[in-house]
């Protein structure tokens, strides 16, 4: 395993926040890293209440499709995208999302525990307290995104 320095450094009121990489190689892991820097700053919209709301990706704990429409739920909220599922997998599959199902993507952050059910499927037990499941074909992307 290589150790890995971070350095913090304060700048001035104004400057722009800079992230500067130093590497011998750029790997998957690094670029898995980026990438996932990169989607924090996408922020969502998503309406509720007839009003739209500025979601932050790292609130969303899963996106669902249900009768031609995205959901994005968060720990008390549901919001509705009007992006498509594709779409926001695109945007995010690269940082904390990945697909769970036909009509599923997680957020692998906020998985509490998983267990193995019925026909190779997983069961997600979230820190929200719902469960959802991983269908058998997105198990192995899953096992993957966790080193497994």
């Amino acid at each position: 395993m290589v150790s890995i320095k971070i350095t913090i450094e304060n700048i001035p009121d104004g400057t722009e926040p800079e992230i500067i990489i130093r590497a011998n190689d750029v790997d998957e892991a690094l670029l898995q890293c980026i990438d996932s820097i990169k989607s924090v700053s996408r922020k969502l919209a998503g309406m509720a209440d007839g009003e739209m709301h500025i979601v932050d990706p790292r609130d969303v704990f899963y996106f669902e499709s249900v009768d031609n429409k995205v959901f994005i739920y968060c720990h008390e909220k549901v919001f509705e995208s009007k992006l498509k599922l594709y779409e926001i997998e695109k945007l995010y599959e690269k940082g904390d999302f990945f697909r769970a199902s036909k009509s599923t993507i997680l957020n692998i952050t906020k998985i509490d525990s998983l267990k193995s059910i019925f026909y190779g499927r997983f069961e997600a037990l979230l820190q929200n307290g719902e469960k959802t499941v991983i269908s058998r074909q997105y198990v192995p992307v899953l096992k993957q995104r966790l080193g497994l």
